[in-house]
């Protein structure tokens, strides 16, 4: 009993040295409390600086993530004078060593993410396309909607939302249909190996400069691009402004005019060879009478081939419906 006695002694005195050495810290300990606080009360106000909003005035969300690193930093630095007023030297290297530890495990877990969030960062510098681009990036098609933090958003022809990881844009080849407004469409027309084949190009060059939307400068063009058994290929190039005109209809009309006008011209176009079979029909399907067709309705003589906006109206109400941050700025300068 005197010996269990004596330990417990010990213990309460080893219970009552701590306790005087903490309260003996306890002004240490205030003002290592009151250094973080007036480190964040720092940050707090160097991030809101006029001068960090001018480094980013382009760009809402690298203005919002200078100003976020400049609070967390002053923090930081608060943090580690606040350990040091504590005489926790060797309390400060190991939480550096598990500081870098844990963000060596988060960067394994969230790669893809943080990924993702560089790249944008990165984008939202280059600005390399701007809202409404018509573009392909790695095989998608689609208009610019918006930039967010983690994807690119697009809006396919057919009106679906695409969203695009910002990763995949920012390694992959991106094809901008809107940066040239000015875009060559080019089709083929087989003729038959007696046609005139310099007739058919004048014929061709000439309707293709009488179309409204073909541009005169880059003119049009027209070579022979393969000999078949029986055709010569001949293929038309033309460009056509895509600010003013739809690119798919200009090439719709110049197919139809150029053909419609060499075979006025009494030039032969090939006809693809069907073999028919004939069979002979009873004489109760002879008799009777064949089905009424109605008479086709009168072709235009004129086609709107002007640019056609069936996704501006769809992508505004996106753009409205959408709480996400876009960092795109059209006023921009582009990479």
């Amino acid at each position: 009993m005197n010996s269990i006695r004596i330990d417990i002694d010990e213990v309460i005195q080893r219970l009552l040295n701590e306790a005087y050495g903490l309260l003996a810290a306890l002004p240490l300990l205030a003002l290592a409390v009151l250094v973080v606080w007036l480190a964040w009360l720092v940050g707090r106000w160097l991030s809101r600086r006029a001068l960090l909003a001018r480094l980013a005035r382009r760009n809402p969300f690298l203005r919002e993530l200078i100003g976020t690193t400049v609070h967390w930093a002053v923090v930081l630095v608060g943090l580690l004078a606040a350990l040091e007023i504590m005489d926790a030297t060797a309390l400060v290297g190991a939480v550096l060593g598990t500081a870098g530890v844990l963000g060596i495990a988060l960067g394994f877990a969230f790669k893809d993410t943080l990924e993702n969030y560089l790249a944008g960062i990165l984008m939202s510098l280059r600005q390399p396309f701007a809202p409404r681009d018509h573009v392909v990036i790695d095989g998608n098609e689609g208009l610019i909607i918006a930039l967010t933090s983690r994807a690119t958003i697009l809006m396919t022809p057919d009106g679906n939302h695409l969203r695009l990881p910002n990763a995949l844009v920012f390694r992959s080849v991106t094809l901008n249909y809107t940066r040239n407004p000015s875009r060559r469409f080019m089709f083929d027309v087989g003729l038959a190996t007696s046609a005139d084949v310099l007739i058919a190009q004048r014929i061709g060059i000439d309707q293709l400069e009488q179309l409204e939307g073909v541009l005169h400068t880059p003119p049009p063009r027209t070579f022979i691009d393969a000999l078949g058994d029986s055709s010569v290929q001949l293929r038309y190039l033309g460009w056509v402004d895509q600010r003013t005109h739809d690119f798919l209809m200009i090439r719709s009309e110049a197919i139809r005019r150029v053909t419609l006008a060499l075979e006025a011209a009494g030039i032969d176009l090939p006809e693809p060879t069907w073999r028919l079979h004939i069979q002979e029909r009873t004489q109760a399907a002879a008799a009777a009478p064949l089905p009424h067709r109605a008479e086709p309705p009168p072709a235009p003589t004129e086609v709107d081939t002007r640019v056609i906006r069936d996704l501006a109206g769809q992508i505004d109400q996106d753009l409205q419906a959408s709480e996400s941050q876009d960092l795109l700025d059209p006023a921009a300068p582009r990479e």
